[in-house]
């Protein structure tokens, strides 16, 4: 069972990247993102929240899973990363301009973390590895929203 969560956590293997695994897996999920979604109907909104979600409770799951084994918010773990990265893109049209443009907003929420991002870390678990990540990604999302209002591509 230690196996799935670390897969799960590590997002398949990203989380061993020396230097920047959380970086290298929230580009994963943007490359995902657009791939999986992009040509898609008025009707696809429904499916990126259910994805959106199974990312998230899988990833609070495994993370606190592997917390007992890697200490509290290891490095390795980077699903986070990819929820943030989906949240920010949830409602937004799958466009190359616009998915770049939340990977760079979600990256700099991520890092920087103003507005009580820091404090989510404070939860504890596998909530508090995957709330900070959520927070960016709502933060990312709002900016995305207007981006898209203001320049619609």
């Amino acid at each position: 069972m230690v196996l799935i969560h670390r897969l799960i956590s590590t997002c398949l293997g990203i989380g061993y990247t020396p230097k920047g695994g959380g970086t290298v897996a929230a580009v994963v999920g943007c490359l995902a993102w657009y791939f999986a979604w992009a040509g898609g109907n008025s009707h696809l909104w429904a499916w990126q929240v259910l994805v959106t979600l199974v990312i998230l409770f899988a990833g609070v799951y495994s993370a606190g899973k592997m917390e007992r084994y890697w200490g509290e918010d290891s490095y390795r773990i980077v699903i986070d990363e990819v929820a943030g990265m989906c949240i920010t893109l949830l409602f937004v049209p799958v466009r190359w301009p616009y998915v770049a443009i939340g990977l760079v907003l979600f990256r700099f929420f991520d890092i920087a973390k103003p507005l009580y991002i820091r404090r989510m870390e404070h939860i504890g678990g596998g909530w508090g590895v995957m709330m900070d990540d959520v927070l960016a990604g709502l933060y990312a999302n709002l900016l995305l929203e207007i981006v898209v209002w203001i320049k619609p591509w």
